[in-house]
């Protein structure tokens, strides 16, 4: 099991920026692809970015390259999500997630999510 913990969400203006963070803790051993998600008001949970285990490569939706980056310290077991030039229709419950096997593009094929952490992009 691993267990992910989210923070770093809260309100800014547009073109603000903000760091998501993700801690995990449990079998961190394992080398997962880690991944960030969210989910709109009213919208179904949409990929947002993803990283191997070494780092070595980055994945990122449409939407949000060039803006946002993600990141991990393995020593540390954490994985961040820098967010740049944020929009209002980034507003969205933001989750960290672990995939054990398949595309990361695909929700489903996370096993471990946490609890989400709200970020709000006025206008």
């Amino acid at each position: 099991q691993v267990q992910l913990v989210e923070s770093g969400g809260g309100l800014v203006q547009a073109g603000g920026s903000l760091t998501l963070s993700c801690a995990a803790s449990g079998r961190t051993s394992s080398r997962y692809v880690m991944g960030w998600f969210r989910q709109g008001p009213g919208k179904e949970r949409e990929f947002v970015a993803a990283i191997t285990y070494t780092g070595s490569s980055t994945y990122y939706a449409d939407s949000v390259l060039g803006r946002f980056t993600i990141s991990r310290d393995n020593a540390k077991n954490t994985v961040h999500l820098q967010m740049n030039r944020l929009k209002p229709e980034d507003t969205a419950v933001y989750y960290c997630a672990a995939r054990v096997s398949g595309s990361v593009y695909n929700t489903q094929n996370y096993n471990y999510w946490g609890q989400g952490t709200q970020v709000t992009v006025s206008s």
